[in-house]
């Protein structure tokens, strides 16, 4: 007895929008961490806070789904783990460094993605996607300086941004992969995720958690309940229903909000041949979230055996 798979297809158009729309809330996810930068909180600590409150008052959604989840527990623990360490990292990285270097050295993500996605789940990778891919590193390219880029060390920002990018890629193709896991796990995974890499990183500090004052704690609050879980939810829902480098593709448009604000509403400034860059990246966003050239993935799987 060999299991397979009924599935119900479900046009791409809805993922696609899910995912940009997460994309917006990750671009834009400076400016509160800045914020918190200012009230004295580090990374680790804000994480632990944030991720570790809704990990709390979730946890339940996550054993109720045990029955469903239970075939692919390995999957749902690699997810926590690799989630978790994109989201940690990737927070800790924009409170530390530079936005708009952090998110272009975050943003080579959509690389690992499409090589993962050919390696570890059979995905072809078109002549479309191929062109999307190079109009990004390109872009990229332009944007940290070309030569110059490697002329000064990488910082400890940089390094949390380029693990995080990688980890972001390694999370797409486990969520892809995980089909059996619901959403509401996924998500509550990763937060799961988070928190402990959060508390080890406190621990590993050796500094006490700040006392901290009522209005701070509400944003805090308000931060993970509402803006982390809502991002994360809507991250797990694109990743889990477009392929993985799809995916990583169309979450460049994160980068594009977030270097648009940072320079908007911050004090980052871009000269014109960064904003060469940044066009190009638009540029390959736009050709793969418009590919209609293959259908989205099944949103419901339902093993059934078959001799």
């Amino acid at each position: 007895m060999t299991p397979s798979l009924s599935v119900s297809p479900r046009p791409a158009a809805w993922p696609v929008a899910v995912l940009l729309f997460s994309s917006s809330l990750w671009g834009l996810s400076w400016w509160p961490l800045k914020q918190f930068v200012a009230m004295g909180l580090s990374g680790p600590v804000l994480s632990l806070l944030a991720y570790g409150l809704v990990s709390l008052c979730t946890f339940m959604l996550l054993w109720r789904e045990r029955a469903a989840w239970r075939s692919q527990t390995g999957l749902l623990l690699a997810l926590a783990l690799v989630g978790g360490w994109a989201n940690t990292s990737f927070v800790y990285a924009l409170m530390l460094g530079d936005v708009v270097r952090v998110m272009f050295l975050f943003y080579l993500s959509p690389v690992w993605s499409v090589l993962g996605g050919w390696l570890f789940l059979g995905e072809r990778v078109r002549r479309r996607r191929i062109i999307a891919v190079a109009l990004a590193l390109t872009g990229l390219w332009f944007v940290i300086g070309g030569v110059r880029a490697l002329q000064s060390p990488l910082s400890t920002a940089d390094w949390l941004a380029l693990s995080a990018g990688l980890a972001f890629a390694g999370n797409n193709l486990i969520a892809r992969a995980a089909q059996a896991i619901p959403l509401r796990s996924k998500t509550v995974a990763v937060f799961l995720g988070c928190s402990v890499l959060a508390l080890a990183a406190v621990l590993g500090q050796g500094a006490a958690v700040p006392a901290v004052s009522a209005p701070v704690l509400l944003a805090v609050l308000a931060y993970g309940f509402v803006w982390l879980l809502l991002a994360t939810a809507t991250w797990q829902y694109g990743v889990t229903h477009l392929e993985s480098g799809r995916a990583g593709i169309v979450m460049v448009a994160e980068l594009l909000v977030a270097v648009l604000s940072a320079t908007w509403l911050g004090s980052e400034q871009m000269s014109p041949v960064e904003w060469l860059g940044s066009a190009l990246i638009a540029l390959a966003a736009l050709v793969e979230a418009t590919d209609a050239g293959e259908p989205g993935l099944p949103l419901v799987t339902v093993p059934k055996e078959s001799t």
